[in-house]
């Protein structure tokens, strides 16, 4: 029987939920939807109907488009003294970080509406069928998995911070779900189910509307009826790139990954570069220098004020030749011995490629009553703060990290991939990128490789570099952090390949709980 499609993503339910809508016809768009449905069920700390995110569509027949379904900024701003909006530590077990949480840390999500667009434009089967995978995980319960386990303990004080919030992810006893144990959302179920029968106007309008409100209004939160009613997805012309003979498609401005990783690239593909010829010592201190002067031209061209200013062409700044010249020739200069968010990628046999972002931040503590739905912390988050919390810009989209992207060879194979970690996303994806393009790797290797990340003067690397290569980070200066061999610090790139003969693969990284299906 020939095989339909391949699937990517970061639960073995979540990648299940697509390989069912597959085998029953489906399309790649119609998996990616029925995926993120079921991520909602059985990955809720990564994914909710209350946050965001961003697909990177390309037909079999027809030009990549990007749906830009993040969070806006709220419209109106009400007064300090009056929101909801507190700190919070996630305890990681090796280190804490502080996140903001509350009602005043809400951003208007975009996901459901997102949801809709997608499948009006892209779908084949009804949404009723694509939401039944999810239905039956809600409503049946799923069983926590260790790395669940600990995502949970890392939010434990957002997701016990509330009572509505403690009836989903505690037991009766008040103690926090923990490995082995099962996570059911009946609430979450009906509300999937009535989304499927009357569309994305009971969220935005209805009587999901009226109790999201209720709660913002009475309890500090920013949202008001006309920041859902104005939300609208915004289609975008992906930010495209050549590497090598392969074209690389890229979640473009407003969001800052692609185009920070385009940056990478392009310093990367300089005329100098030895590609797959360097060894893995020089190999380690190129990355290490385009990671750090990355890092740099994300302040010195001023993509972040470029990205907030909507009259400026963020691309065109960072990817300025002569910026990209004065970077280039830094790296040639130099002696050679010198969070809440999952991804979903799907390839069917009919040339459809389907690369989903989707993220809730951490979640602000607050469970929309009889939903099951936990709305985003997003203007809690620091990074996607960097001017600082309360200094948005009212009713605007929301710059991300997130960079669902696709990659299609010169030879007719197509890639599509994308990954969670943060600030490490950018890192995560231009390494597989660099892995599968320069180095040559199987998938599954280029997904496996130990992996680097430079940030702060701090060069964070899994186990398994050679001395060699350890000695000249080393020698370089700055701080070094070994981390275990395989840690979710450094994202977790969920991938799948229709290769040129038609053949499928895909690898769902083990950093995230991922997993894969070949339907």
């Amino acid at each position: 029987m020939k095989a339909r499609g391949a699937v990517a993503a970061g639960h073995p339910a979540t990648a299940a939920a697509a390989q069912e809508i597959l085998a029953d016809g489906g399309n790649a768009f119609d998996a990616a939807l029925a995926a993120v449905c079921a991520a909602c069920a059985v990955e809720p700390v990564l994914c909710s109907l209350g946050g965001g995110g961003f697909l990177l569509a390309r037909r079999a027949e027809g030009a990549a488009a990007l749906y830009d379904f993040f969070v806006d900024t709220p419209r109106t701003r009400r007064p300090l003294g009056d929101i909801d909006f507190y700190p919070i530590e996630a305890d990681f077990g090796t280190a804490t970080q502080e996140f903001h949480i509350g009602q005043g840390a809400i951003a208007t999500p975009g996901l459901v509406k997102g949801l809709f667009r997608v499948h009006s434009d892209l779908g084949s089967l009804p949404m009723t069928r694509l939401i039944e995978p999810a239905v039956r995980l809600a409503r049946g319960g799923v069983t926590l998995r260790g790395i669940d386990a600990y995502l949970f303990q890392v939010v434990g004080s957002i997701l016990t911070a509330q009572p509505e919030s403690r009836t989903h992810y505690c037991n009766a006893d008040g103690r926090l779900l923990v490995e082995g144990e099962v996570l059911s959302l009946p609430d979450l179920a009906d509300t999937l189910e009535a989304l499927a029968r009357e569309g994305d106007a009971l969220f935005y309008e209805g009587e999901i509307a009226q109790r999201l409100l209720e709660d913002c209004v009475t309890k500090g939160g920013h949202l008001t009826a006309e920041d859902l009613s104005a939300y609208r997805v915004a289609l975008r012309v992906p930010l495209e790139r050549s590497y090598r003979d392969t074209r690389v498609f890229l979640n473009p401005p407003p969001s800052s990954g692609g185009i920070l990783i385009a940056f990478a690239l392009a310093l990367l593909a300089a005329p100098d570069s030895a590609g797959d010829k360097q060894g893995e010592a020089e190999r380690l201190a190129r990355l290490a220098d385009v990671m750090a002067l990355t890092n740099r031209a994300r302040v010195e061209g001023g993509l972040e004020e470029a990205l907030a200013d909507s009259s400026r062409d963020a691309a065109a700044d960072l990817l300025d030749p002569a910026l990209l010249t004065r970077y280039a020739s830094e790296i040639k200069d130099r002696p050679a011995a010198m969070r809440g968010t999952t991804h979903i990628s799907v390839v069917d046999a009919e040339g459809n490629v389907a690369a989903l972002s989707v993220s809730n931040g951490e979640g602000c503590g607050h469970v929309v009553p009889g939903t099951g739905i936990m709305m985003n912390n997003m203007l809690g988050e620091a990074d996607l703060n960097p001017s600082g919390f309360h200094a948005w810009r009212e009713g605007q989209r929301m710059t991300s990290m997130m960079c669902p992207s696709i990659a299609e060879g010169a030879r007719g194979s197509v890639i599509a991939l994308g990954s969670g970690g943060s600030n490490r996303i950018r890192t995560a994806i231009l390494q597989v990128l660099v892995n599968l393009l320069d180095r040559n790797l199987p998938l599954a290797e280029a997904i496996a490789a130990p992996r680097l990340h430079v940030e702060a003067g701090t060069a964070s690397l899994e186990e398994g570099y050679s001395a060699e290569a350890l000695a000249v980070l080393e020698g370089r200066g700055g701080e070094i952090a070994v981390w275990p061999r395989h840690n979710l610090f450094f994202g977790g790139v969920h991938a799948a390949i229709r290769n040129a003969d038609g053949g499928f693969d895909a690898v769902g990284d083990s950093r995230r709980g991922g997993s894969r299906c070949i339907v």
